[in-house]
């Protein structure tokens, strides 16, 4: 059996991406943002093929997807927010609806959508992974954005309409 890579061309059309970011912990979520449009302003898409649109917090991500990726031209989304550890339940559940609601929009509308959602202990993990020792979560939720539309865009029709 061979193993080989495939990578495709440069993009032949021009992506639209939609980027929906939690308001919640707004001190990691902006930063989330700005490293994430900054990665996006790197690759051929044009600034104005994006569209950014903030939600109270991170469980409203899965029914706005629910509501904006139906019928719509966009080639990919960003799911960008932060959930913290307090001292109750709540953290699980969030978590587990957040989580399985944004990959069930992915598959449902076959559009990859990227989970750029900080799950983490501390204020301090969450600032790790927005620049700090732990790179910059952000920043790799554009790239794999960017990628995701290319792969998507180079396959046989993915999405059901």
């Amino acid at each position: 059996m061979e193993i080989r890579n495939i990578d495709f061309p440069d993009p032949v059309r021009v992506w639209r991406v939609l980027v929906v970011v939690s308001q919640f912990n707004a001190l990691v979520t902006e930063r989330l943002l700005s490293g994430c449009t900054e990665a996006l302003k790197e690759s051929p898409l044009p600034p104005e093929r994006v569209d950014i649109l903030r939600v109270p917090g991170a469980m409203e991500i899965p029914s706005t997807l629910s509501l904006l990726l139906p019928d719509s031209d966009y080639d990919a989304a960003i799911a960008l927010g932060c959930v913290i550890r307090g001292e109750t339940g709540h953290y699980d559940a969030v978590v587990s609806g957040v989580t399985s609601g944004i990959m069930n929009q992915s598959q449902l509308h076959g559009i990859p959508v990227v989970f750029g959602i900080l799950t983490v202990d501390s204020l301090q993990q969450a600032m790790d992974r927005i620049g700090g020792k732990e790179g910059h979560k952000g920043r790799e939720a554009g790239d794999a954005a960017f990628r995701m539309a290319q792969l998507f865009g180079h396959l046989p029709e993915t999405r059901r309409k």
